[in-house]
């Protein structure tokens, strides 16, 4: 087995560049043959992949946080090669939120191991169409999606903050949004049912965690096909700033303004003329109107 390791060197802070050359080591020593890229700039990942499954790698290895895993996964989507290579994972990243649904360990050595042990899970992985720059583009995700209030942190994070680091960067990101977002209206279709509503924010979730270790969804599965779709309705911030720590154990599902149902497919529109953003596992995509949709058993994860 010969792999491609797709290294960002600016997750976690920084942390990851600091730590490659011990991880690099725990590699050689473990006996793993590899060769490795490290990532220049925000999308270099997605070509890094694409060009690792394009010329047949049996395992691509991504070290680095989610967003790290998004653009590998995207990468290999594009190369046509998603579905016969294994992706292997080394999180390195702060939030970690992929790898505590799917069971990989968080400490890089073990996380090896369960690469060389060839134990391979087939999950599902989500496909959002959006717009950005007034074109229609389309995206994978592995974990989550969602517009509305989350979407607006990331944006924020992204835009102003993200030079202080992941951590600081979100909790910056968090309350200034908590100060200036407003909820929306917006149009839901889920499997052909229509809602109208005002909203906080609608996550698409297939794994169970988001936002840096928010429970936001306790019964996601991500191998059983569906979306678990959460939908946070027209919230007070004072209730949205009580109810956050809810998220966090998982006990929100039981106020009475949030729903999860579970669909396939979803579509989200904007009621008037408000520009509303679209994220994917913590990336800043473009805005709506969006389609969601699941693809069952896309992706072979080493676990």
């Amino acid at each position: 087995m010969f792999a491609k390791v797709i290294v960002n060197p600016v997750a976690g802070a920084g942390r990851t560049a600091r730590r490659w050359p011990e991880i690099m080591g725990l590699f050689r020593g473990l006996g793993l043959r590899f060769e490795y890229d490290l990532t220049e700039a925000p999308g270099h990942a997605i070509e890094l992949a694409k060009e690792a499954g394009a010329n047949g790698y049996d395992m691509v290895v991504s070290v680095g946080g989610d967003g790290t895993v998004h653009e590998v996964v995207n990468g290999l989507y594009a190369s046509g090669n998603l579905k016969r290579a294994l992706l292997g994972i080394i999180c390195t990243g702060t939030g970690s939120d992929y790898i505590r649904t799917i069971g990989i360990p968080r400490r890089p050595e073990e996380a090896m191991r369960r690469l060389l042990g060839m134990k391979k899970l087939t999950v599902d992985l989500g496909m959002v169409e959006y717009v950005a720059n007034g074109s229609p583009k389309k995206r994978l995700f592995v974990n989550f999606a969602g517009i509305g209030f989350d979407a607006e942190i990331v944006r924020r994070t992204t835009l102003k903050y993200k030079s202080l680091g992941s951590l600081p960067s979100y909790l910056l990101g968090v309350l200034t949004t908590l100060v200036t977002y407003r909820n929306q209206e917006v149009a839901i279709r889920l499997d052909g049912e229509v809602h109208r509503k005002r909203v906080c924010t609608v996550i698409m979730n297939n794994g169970r965690y988001g936002g840096g270790g928010m429970f936001t969804a306790p019964d996601a599965d991500l191998t059983d096909g569906w979306f678990d779709v959460l939908t946070v309705g027209d919230l007070s911030k004072p209730d949205l700033l009580c109810s956050l720590p809810r998220i966090y154990k998982g006990t929100h599902l039981t106020h009475p303004k949030v729903n999860m149902k579970r669909a396939k497919e979803a579509e989200v529109t904007a009621v008037g003329n408000r520009r509303i953003f679209v994220q994917a596992d913590g990336e800043l995509l473009g805005e709506l109107p969006a389609r969601f949709c699941i693809l069952p058993s896309a992706l072979n994860v080493l676990v």
